[in-house]
């Protein structure tokens, strides 16, 4: 191995351990992280930790970025193989449960409270699609394959006319319904989790919960137009 690919595997080894202590400080204090707390349990000056991150948000958008793209995987592999629109839809919604229950504090930090005086940059946008991208794949191949075929009409108003813009954006011929029915659903997805994660179904759903959601992603693909 040559001296400088020793040297990137060694950065990249850092960086990343960087990053799991920091994802560990998540649990502990949220999103308000230090990067001195983080050298600190790394036993590194806090100097040699800016040689890898610039600042507190550098850190925090590799984490985000990471967060993303985990989940984004997650919902990706479920709807791999999955025909039925239906079946599909649910597959990629308790996926992103099931990673959400598994990873708490990364699905805080990148769909709970905004992080204060942080401002996410463009390289977290892309990531940030993917699990919507993986619902309205869902939406897509259903028209393709004709077992999507009873499209509402275009909803009327302004929001009607962008919805139909962001439609455009989808190709040719995708009814803007089903491009805000899955808005909707994500939205819906996202809600649903949250108030699972963050307590506000606490003396309500205890035994099945998973059931409970499960009814709401199906009430949220008939309004999607997906079942």
């Amino acid at each position: 191995m040559s001296a400088a690919n020793l040297r990137a595997r060694v950065r990249a080894e850092m960086t990343e351990e960087i990053k799991q202590v920091a994802r560990r400080h998540l649990a502990t204090d949220g999103a308000n992280l230090s990067l001195r707390a983080v050298a600190r349990d790394l036993g590194m000056a806090s100097s040699a930790v800016y040689r890898y991150f610039a600042s507190r948000d550098d850190l925090l958008t590799a984490l985000i970025i990471d967060a993303y793209d985990a989940v984004g995987d997650a919902a990706e592999q479920a709807s791999a193989g999955q025909d039925d629109p239906l079946a599909r839809w649910l597959s990629i919604a308790h996926a992103v449960r099931d990673w959400a229950l598994t990873n708490p504090h990364q699905w805080a930090l990148i769909y709970g409270s905004p992080v204060p005086g942080y401002q996410a940059p463009q390289d977290t946008v892309v990531p940030a699609t993917r699990v919507v991208l993986a619902l309205a794949g869902t939406a897509q191949a259903g028209l393709r394959s004709g077992r999507i075929t009873e499209v509402p009409p275009q909803p009327a108003g302004r929001f009607g006319e962008e919805m139909a813009a962001v439609a455009e954006q989808f190709g040719a011929g995708v009814p803007a319904h089903l491009v805000g029915g899955v808005m909707s659903g994500f939205i819906h997805l996202c809600g649903a989790v949250s108030a699972e994660l963050f307590g506000q179904l606490n003396n309500t759903f205890e035994e099945d919960r998973r059931g409970f959601f499960e009814w709401q992603m199906r009430a949220a693909a008939t309004f999607a137009g997906i079942a």
